[in-house]
């Protein structure tokens, strides 16, 4: 799923196999009957083993990886210094599900990040004055005379702007909660059955009461491009193209397309420590959130292994799943299978072809990957220093700690690195989201070092209409590098789409990922989706495994 290239200035080396204490299950044996089995020990397969072994279905994760976490994974890619891979911030975990599992309790420790968005501009000082930035957090005043440094108008509009989109995203939250409407329930079945599912039409009942008056403005920013929702509110180029990152980040999109509005609302519906809109990082990366969710889980009951890698799905002759087979032949059987894998591995890798075939189940790659995700993961010996904000002897400064957006000072920017990869072509220009984690938590990186991760956008699927080369990876990381300074450790990791698919409209709620699979359920009994391909979708952790685990013992209930 990642290919990566280590580069000492050009040099290509394997990385260094990564370690995630308490990984290994070496204490309890596989057994060969559970009653359900979870394919994947990503944050979300591991919630949904929690919740089904508390509901009391003996349960197993099997991961294919030595680490567990899927995309929320830390690993010690150079000696002392330790990486989130994937995922690199948390927000968006539900508060229910910290509650529920105690994760606290189990190790989760969070730095909140505040102020949380810096964006440096690239200009020249004006009467000898430094550049000028834009630095973004929970103050709300300091807020306003940062924003006033390019428009006090914009100063003076931004309070009510923060104050309608946690409007917006508060109704949603009914809806991260619980799975879709179940249209096939309500419409077929029995009586008691229609009764059953016609429960799930309360989520969204809850949500448009919520919304009121609010609904045609919700409707708007799900559906309209970011940028018509910003130019309503905002003149300054700075402020609409830093919030328009968070309408493109970690999707195929531009702020000038329908539905990135709502990539927007996405990314500011989340809480942490029961702040609203809140970031933070978790001590020793995202690996630290798993692994708190495998301990619960394992408090529970689950039994959880690594380097079990599933060969394949068993479907019985009743064309219902009963187990999986590992690649090393072992057959483990059991009432029920979730699969924390993409829909295209589940289906086109996992899955005897003749039940594919017969159901229709046709993922293509395309459907589901429109882009890839750099990931430049950096080892440092200082901090970087801006010209925009100076900080003196390699002392971290508020903005350190932030979301360091660069090329982000102009939305045109922006789209034109959009439209470069649509064409096939990596970004000249790639918009970068910086963070340096080891700013707030001394765990990742030996004292006076840090490390430093830049997500990237946008490059394409195929480059030109072909694979990508190493050579074409290290052309990019040169890009990157060219633009802020250069570093001696680097490691470039080119990741499929860690959301599993796109967060477009054509993506979410009854749409996601399919309209067929949209309730968790697979057509073949049995079967269940529970990874980020599925509703409420990427980011939202552990809300799919949460909502697929209510689904299973739903069905399991009424069996």
């Amino acid at each position: 799923m990642a290919a990566a290239v280590w580069t000492d200035r050009g040099r290509r080396a394997a990385t260094l196999a990564g370690t995630l204490t308490g990984s290994r299950s070496t204490h309890t044996a596989l057994k060969s009957q559970y009653d359900a089995l979870v394919i994947g020990g990503g944050h979300n397969g591991l919630v949904a083993a929690a919740y089904l072994q508390k509901g009391g279905l003996k349960t197993a994760v099997l991961e294919r990886r030595h680490v567990l976490g899927g995309a929320a994974v830390s690993e010690e890619i150079f000696p002392g210094f330790h990486f989130s891979r994937c995922s690199y911030l948390l927000s968006l975990l539900r508060p229910h599900i910290y509650k529920d599992l105690e994760l606290k309790k189990h190790g989760l420790k969070v730095y909140m990040r505040d102020p949380h968005a810096f964006t440096p501009m690239l200009e020249e000082g004006v009467r000898g004055a430094p550049p000028r930035s834009l630095t973004l957090g929970s103050d709300l005043k300091m807020n306003q005379m940062e924003i006033g440094k390019f428009s006090q108008k914009d100063a003076e509009a931004y309070p009510e702007f923060v104050a309608h989109l946690e409007k917006l995203a508060g109704a949603i939250h009914p809806l991260l909660d619980a799975p879709p409407v179940d249209i096939p329930g309500i419409t077929a079945g029995s009586l008691r059955k229609r009764l059953a599912a016609a429960n799930t039409l309360s989520p969204i009942i809850k949500c448009g009461l919520k919304l009121g008056k609010n609904i045609p403005d919700f409707y708007e920013i799900v559906t309209a491009p970011i940028m018509k929702i910003l130019t309503q509110w905002f003149d300054s180029e700075p402020l609409r193209a830093t919030l328009a990152t968070d309408g493109v980040i970690g999707a195929m999109t531009s702020p000038s397309n329908p539905g990135s509005g709502y990539v927007l609302l996405h990314h500011v519906m989340g809480e942490l420590e029961k702040e609203k809109g809140a970031w933070g990082y978790v001590e020793g990366g995202m690996g630290g959130v798993s692994q708190a969710i495998a301990s619960a889980a394992r408090s529970y009951g689950v039994d959880i292994f690594t380097e079990k890698d599933v060969g394949q799905i068993l479907v019985g002759s009743n064309g219902a799943a009963k187990g999986v087979v590992l690649k090393d032949g072992t057959e483990i059987h059991s009432k029920v299978v979730l699969s924390n894998a993409t829909p295209y591995v589940t289906f086109k890798n996992l899955t005897p072809q003749c039940c594919v075939t017969r159901h229709k189940l046709f993922c293509t790659d395309s459907m589901l990957f429109s882009l890839l995700w750099p990931v430049i993961i950096v080892a440092v010996d200082k901090l970087p220093n801006f010209l925009a904000a100076p900080t003196p002897d390699d002392k971290p400064g508020p903005h350190h700690q932030c979301s360091i957006h660069l090329n982000c000072e102009s939305v045109e920017v922006l789209e034109t690195a959009y439209k470069e990869a649509l064409n096939g072509r990596p970004s000249a220009r790639p918009m970068l989201e910086m963070t340096i984690p080891s700013v707030l938590d001394p765990t990742l990186a030996p004292p006076g070092c840090h490390v430093v991760s830049l997500f990237t956008q946008f490059t394409p699927y195929h480059i030109e209409g072909r694979e990508w080369t190493d050579q074409d990876r290290e052309a990019f990381a040169d890009t990157v590098i060219q633009q802020i300074p250069d570093k001696n450790k680097m490691l470039v990791l080119f990741l499929q789409n860690i959301f599993h698919g796109s967060m477009s409209l054509d993506q979410l709620y009854l749409a996601r990922p399919l309209p067929s699979l949209s309730n968790y359920r697979s057509p073949i009994k049995g079967l269940y989706l529970c990874g980020s391909s599925c509703h409420p979708g990427g980011g939202v952790m552990g809300s799919p495994g949460w909502n697929a685990a209510l689904t299973v013992m739903a069905d399991q209930k009424h069996q």
